[in-house]
């Protein structure tokens, strides 16, 4: 694969550099638009405790309710084009959030293949900021289908994460895949984690209107990347609401996030730290960055001996698959976006990833069969047609997040973390150092866990409920790389079961 000198620059998404802008519609380089594809700096000051983070007048409770009768039969999906008909329930549509500002954001909803009416009701929101749940978790990572190669035909994930839940993937904030505003403000002015929090918690009580089947039933966020804000954040809002309210309003049982970033500081310095062990950067450079860099500063208040050795380590990353390093040593492809359409399409394999998928997804969401199969309105969204990841500035930035994973334990949430051991972008080690910080005392030692027979990577269990997993031989989208051990995972996260060792894994 093509690619840029980033194995370092994945730090650089924490300041959106320029080298962002260089990355769009690249398999090898998603995990930069899933990191910062906005062109808005984010915030390095003094974190928030839980209980500022959204501010007690921007909590909405039952006033933010809105009438949904015959809305559900209205979004059913009978058939995506290009696939025959499953035995499992589809919808798609829009949820209004703001009818002042004709704010509506876009969902699509898998229920699950077998028992239905007794699974737990997953949400996924994919990160960015600003990147579709749609287009990279629903249909590159975890959702029931791929599209293919032709960009018009789509085939079965037998690892789809509704073999486990019913999966409701979330499009948030506006102006983010098919979600939009009728409020030009709402897209260069309010796009931040408040507004994507506060919408994502309207969204969820009115969609529970609309199927009010789940309003009871066990409720779990997860998400990956730049989700490491919004899960946590959304799960805070649902437990103040609960409280505010005195009644159990969203049936929150857990949140489990990958690859995540949650602190900035940590995040830089353990990137670092991998790519020194991988042998991706030299041991002077490494050691020049942690001398004369500041962390906890925006990169452009970095010294000029910083920006010196900074540049040197990005030389020595030239090359490199930020997104899965072990692309690396496998043929170079350029993913042009839309010049690489085949017909008729290619020979899949579910466990061998395509790296041109996200052009074929990009093809296949503006077909306007498509769109209207899940009922979407891409007319209304800003730049007018359907994009994996906004151009739109994120401008609010809500800082680290440990604090508020400390307090979401407390409540008695279960919390995950995982982290696929070959992302250089938010890598494992970046992971550790911020488990690290948060100075959790360890319940289960680290060890290995299986998954039918072979290592799927290791984990350590931590006291208050804080499960953390590597997945081996796994990129930035675990669901991708590693299908088969991502289903395992999760399917253990919802059980809350220990996942599993060798005897375990070879019984199953």
């Amino acid at each position: 694969m093509e690619s840029k000198p980033f194995c370092l620059v994945l730090l650089s998404f924490l300041v959106l550099s320029c080298f962002v802008a260089q990355t769009h519609g690249r398999r090898k380089e998603q995990g930069v638009l899933h990191l910062g594809k906005s062109t808005s700096k984010p915030y390095f000051g003094v974190h928030n405790s839980l209980l500022e983070a959204i501010e007690p007048e921007d909590v909405i409770v039952t006033n933010a309710l809105i009438p949904q009768e015959g809305s559900k039969e209205k979004d059913r999906i009978d058939r995506f084009p290009g696939h025959p008909p499953v035995n499992f329930s589809q919808y798609g549509g829009y949820v209004t959030v703001n009818q002042s500002a004709g704010r509506a954001i876009f969902y699509y909803f898998a229920e699950a293949q077998q028992f239905k009416d007794t699974s737990p009701l997953l949400l996924w929101i994919s990160g960015g900021p600003t990147c579709s749940s749609l287009g990279f978790g629903a249909m590159q990572e975890l959702g029931p289908f791929r599209v293919r190669s032709d960009g018009k035909t789509l085939y079965t994930n037998e690892f789809s994460w509704n073999h486990a839940a019913n999966v409701l993937f979330l499009e948030t904030p506006a102006g983010v895949g098919f979600s939009y505003s009728n409020t030009t403000s709402d897209y260069d002015d309010k796009m931040g984690d408040k507004a994507a929090t506060t919408d994502s918690y309207v969204f969820l009580v009115n969609w529970l209107e609309r199927f009010p089947e789940y309003k009871n039933r066990a409720f779990y966020i997860s998400g990956e990347s730049y989700a490491g804000y919004y899960v946590p954040l959304l799960a805070n809002t649902i437990l103040r609401n609960n409280k505010k309210a005195n009644k159990t309003i969203i049936n929150l049982k857990g949140i489990i996030i990958g690859n995540p970033t949650i602190n900035f500081e940590a995040e830089r310095a353990g990137s670092f730290e991998f790519c020194s062990t991988h042998a991706l950067a030299s041991d002077r450079d490494v050691a020049g960055i942690l001398k004369y860099c500041n962390f906890s500063l925006p990169r452009e208040n970095f010294s000029d001996a910083c920006q010196e050795v900074w540049h040197a380590a990005l030389a020595d990353a030239s090359g490199i698959e930020n997104l899965n390093i072990l692309f690396s040593y496998q043929p170079s492809i350029d993913c042009a976006m839309h010049v690489n359409l085949t017909v008729p399409p290619k020979k899949v394999s579910i466990l061998n990833p395509d790296p041109c998928e996200t052009n074929y997804v990009a093809a296949y969401m503006n077909r306007r069969d498509v769109q209207e199969a899940l009922h979407a309105n891409v007319t209304k969204n800003v730049p007018g047609k359907w994009d994996e990841c906004s151009s739109r500035g994120y401008s609010d930035f809500e800082g680290s997040i440990p604090s508020v994973i400390k307090e979401l334990m407390a409540n008695g949430l279960r919390v995950w973390i995982y982290s696929g051991d070959t992302d250089s972008i938010i890598s494992v080690t970046s992971t550790k150092f911020t488990l690290q910080r948060m100075k959790l005392h360890v319940k289960t030692a680290w060890r290995a866990w299986f998954d039918k027979g072979e290592v799927g990577g290791f984990t350590e269990v931590y006291e208050g409920g804080l499960t953390f997993a590597t997945v081996r031989a796994s990129g930035h989208l675990v669901p991708t790389y590693q299908p088969a051990r991502a289903l395992t995972l999760i399917k253990n996260f919802l059980d809350d079961t220990p996942l599993p060792d060798l005897k375990r894994s070879l019984n199953n």
